[in-house]
């Protein structure tokens, strides 16, 4: 409708109409216009005010607020609606609350530097012990901040080697490959 609306004057409702039905959007003019002289339903006219109280309540506590402490505002002011619903509404408006924390990235890679080639051709699977080790590591949240954790898996899915550390450098996932090295020359 909005297209139709915005190239009307060019073009001519009826032609637009025409065109669309050729190409598999079936309208007809008598639609377009019943759809623009037709009053906005209830639900619009809800959506309408809701959106006001929303973006209001988002603006008058800096963004911080989220859907849910949106909610409960609404309600103590009287207002009865769902959660979904102001949800749904902060999604098309384009509102969100305040996250804490930040987003923890975990690569980051060096243009100066050659990427590793993929040895197992990311097939992950070994006929025996020791054939292929594979380490990796992730972040795990503590009271201390972020931790990274390194792992060494090989053929029996156990972890032979880990390391931990608050930094993600290379020395961790090289410590918990010591480990590894250590752990399997001492059971031989």
């Amino acid at each position: 409708m909005t297209f139709i609306d915005q190239h009307a004057d060019v073009f001519g409702v009826e032609p637009i109409c025409r065109v669309l039905t050729e190409h598999g959007y079936p309208l007809s003019t008598s639609t377009y216009y019943a759809d623009k002289n037709r009053p906005p339903s209830a639900r619009a006219m809800r959506d309408a005010e809701l959106d006001e109280h929303i973006q209001r309540i988002h603006t008058a506590n800096y963004g911080a607020y989220g859907a849910r402490k949106i909610w409960h505002q609404l309600q103590r002011e009287g207002h009865q609606v769902a959660r979904c619903t102001v949800e749904r509404r902060m999604r098309i408006l384009g509102l969100q609350g305040a996250r804490r924390g930040r987003k923890v990235r975990t690569t980051m890679p060096d243009p100066g530097h050659e990427r590793a080639a993929d040895r197992l051709q990311r097939d992950f699977t070994a006929a025996r012990p020791n054939a292929a080790w594979v380490a990796d590591f992730t972040h795990a949240s503590a009271w201390c901040g972020v931790v990274y954790v390194a792992f060494v898996d090989v053929y029996s899915r156990a972890i032979v080697g880990w390391a931990a550390s608050l930094t993600k450098h290379t020395t961790l996932v090289l410590d918990a490959l010591d480990m590894a090295l250590w752990r399997r020359q001492r059971t031989g």
